[in-house]
């Protein structure tokens, strides 16, 4: 029985039944919560290391004492214990584990094989179609800089397949010199080809072929005398140079690596990870792992490499700013993964070297910026602490805001901050079933909102509740808002309301709290600044939900009423007939005659069409 065991005799108790084989243990607290993760390659062994207090920095002491028990999993072999260790970490986030905070998916430049005319677009998720795919690209800004080149350069479309496929009216891109106007029939699929190749060359860093061919026109273009023609490929000439230049570091002999230089300052951390495809610099992301100040640069860059290629593909080199202890065990993992010989390298000299020495400033020098970040958001938060005399510190801040168009496509948001910024990873949206609301108004959508954000979730689920609530809207929202939660029992959340003035950021916004009394904030004091900036932060993000709701709903169409009719054979009905009003006019034998419509199908199209006219 282990009911009234913890620390150290819990740990001896569990221990003595243990196997020396690999896998994974973790040690929960009273609250059955996750303390830590962690693998062994012998587990009896590396559980018998907790038996005793000396020899463990003051954290791990804390951990073993909090230990009320102890779940075990057994591994075939150490690589499969080093993987499911990173998923547990990735789904519990253990107090005392290093923990990657954002971990959102990288995008890719994608030229799609599957048309006559390929399309150039920004991809993230998984490569399920067919194309080319280009990347990964550090942010979505580098991604949409070099897209705007490509598109200057190699003019290849952005416009849809419906407008290709109707020929007859070229798009706004080719009036600006952006687009071949494969759309307007401008181009034919030969030449358009070329185009493609020669931009697939300079994505695959032959930079210099590629310019080589445009001034070799030019200059033919300016013998020829046709000087417009010219200075078209001047133009594309500076693009490609202009790129280059933001691009930075370039390396001359490394053609794929994925670096990563860790500084620590004060028991904060920040990692920062470069990609170099085809040797060029695709970017670079800079990350705030949660540490703690006695973990060292082995440790913290071991398991932040672990989490950041759970759902990642890694480059075949990979290179650190210091060692690691289980280097053979994550290039075994990491090869498995990418199917691909991988190498991990911590460099001493050379070009490899240089890289991770630029990598490591840029991380000293973010951790610099993000420390005094930190340092003003925690003097406003305590200002904000005096001002409304809050019980507590806002650790966790919620804000609040909603859009619609005249109740049309009506969805909510909640942004989240704190001490280091906004925690993106907390952001929510809020569809609003506008059949549940006896009235379409802005408070009655934002009481909604709350309301379903503080619904009593399952025994397994723990809701998380803010410090500080604040509101996009004037006193009825507020009103509305606090007797919702006096509802539901959570009464005692402080509740701003941000009014707006005249216009947006003027100064002249009202803010009000306690039964709608004033909260007075003078013109130039920096809290203001601060609301303002919340406020403006969930209205951008709830503007975008909506707009990705509108043109969902704009692009849906009745065919999706069709039960058994998927996505591609929808799409091959409209590109056969060219809406879905020319499609509710066809013959079942009209019908038959596309891709994937057999005869059933066709017959129960035209009985939806003709049954519902």
């Amino acid at each position: 029985m282990t009911n009234n065991l913890s620390g150290i005799d819990l740990i001896k108790h569990y221990q003595k039944d243990l196997s020396h084989g690999p896998g994974v243990y973790r040690m929960m607290d009273s609250n059955h919560k996750t303390l830590y993760v962690g693998k062994a390659k012998n587990l009896k062994k590396r559980v018998l290391s907790y038996t005793k207090y000396t020899g463990h920095p003051l954290r791990i002491q804390q951990m073993i004492f909090s230990t009320t028990s102890m779940l075990f999993l057994t591994t075939k072999n150490e690589t499969e214990a080093l993987l499911l260790e990173q998923n547990l970490i990735k789904q519990m986030k253990p107090k005392y584990n290093v923990l990657l905070r954002d971990d959102k998916s990288f995008p890719y430049i994608f030229i799609s094989s599957e048309h006559d005319f390929p399309r150039l677009e920004k991809h993230r998720g998984q490569k399920k179609r067919i194309g080319r795919y280009y990347g990964p690209f550090a942010s979505a800004s580098a991604v949409n800089r070099t897209l705007n080149t490509l598109q200057k350069v190699f003019l290849l479309r952005s416009c849809t397949d419906k407008e290709v496929q109707a020929g007859n009216r070229p798009c706004l891109n080719y009036h600006l010199n952006r687009c071949a106007g494969p759309c307007g029939g401008k181009i034919s699929k030969v030449d358009y080809e070329k185009l493609v190749i020669s931009a697939d060359s300079f994505l695959r860093g032959k930079s210099a072929e590629v310019q080589k061919k445009l001034s070799e026109e030019m200059i033919l273009a300016s013998k020829t005398l046709n000087f417009e023609l010219a200075a078209s490929y001047r133009d594309r000439i500076k693009a490609i140079t202009k790129i280059h230049s933001k691009q930075g570091i370039n390396p001359q002999k490394i053609k794929e690596a994925d670096i990563f230089a860790l500084y620590l300052e004060s028991g904060q951390a920040c990692v920062q990870v470069y990609f170099i495809r085809y040797n060029q610099n695709w970017g670079n992301r800079d990350y705030y792992p949660k540490v703690s100040s006695d973990m060292t640069d082995k440790e913290i860059i071991e398991a932040f490499i672990g989490q950041f290629y759970l759902n990642r593909v890694p480059a075949k080199l990979i290179l650190l700013s210091s060692e690691i202890e289980n280097k053979n065990l994550m290039e075994k993992l990491f090869t498995q993964k990418l199917g691909n010989k991988v190498n991990i390298s911590n460099p001493q000299k050379g070009e490899k070297k240089e890289l991770v020495l630029d990598a490591l400033r840029n991380a000293k020098e973010s951790l610099a910026r993000k420390m005094a970040e930190n340092t003003t958001q925690r003097q406003l938060l305590k200002k904000i602490v005096d001002l409304m005399k809050l019980e507590n510190f806002p650790e966790r801040i919620e804000v609040y805001d909603n859009s619609h168009i005249q109740g049309a496509y009506a969805v909510g948001a909640m942004v989240v901050s704190g001490p280091d910024g906004f925690m993106k990873s907390e952001y929510r949206k809020y569809n609003i079933n506008l059949s549940d609301l006896n009235n379409k108004d802005d408070t009655s959508m934002m009481k909604y909102v709350l309301n379903r954000r503080f619904k009593k979730k399952s025994s397994s689920q723990e809701l998380k509740i803010p410090d500080l609530i604040i509101l996009d809207g004037g006193k009825g929202q507020l009103s509305s808002v606090q007797n919702l939660l006096e509802e539901i029992g959570h009464n005692n959340i402080p509740i701003i309301a941000i009014a707006k003035g005249p216009k947006r950021n003027s100064g002249l916004e009202k803010f009000y709290y306690k039964n709608n009394m004033p909260l007075e904030i003078a013109r130039d004091d920096a809290l203001r600044y601060f609301f303002q900036r919340l406020r403006d932060e969930v209205h951008r993000f709830v503007i975008g939900a909506h707009r990705q709701k509108r043109s969902k709903s704009i692009i849906s169409t009745r065919l999706d009423e069709i039960d058994g009719l998927g996505g591609v054979r929808r799409n091959n009905l409209l590109m056969k007939f060219g809406s879905t009003k020319e499609v509710s006019r066809a013959s079942v034998k009209e019908l038959e005659t596309v891709q994937g419509i057999s005869t059933n199908l066709a017959e129960q199209i035209y009985n939806f069409f003709n049954n519902h006219n």
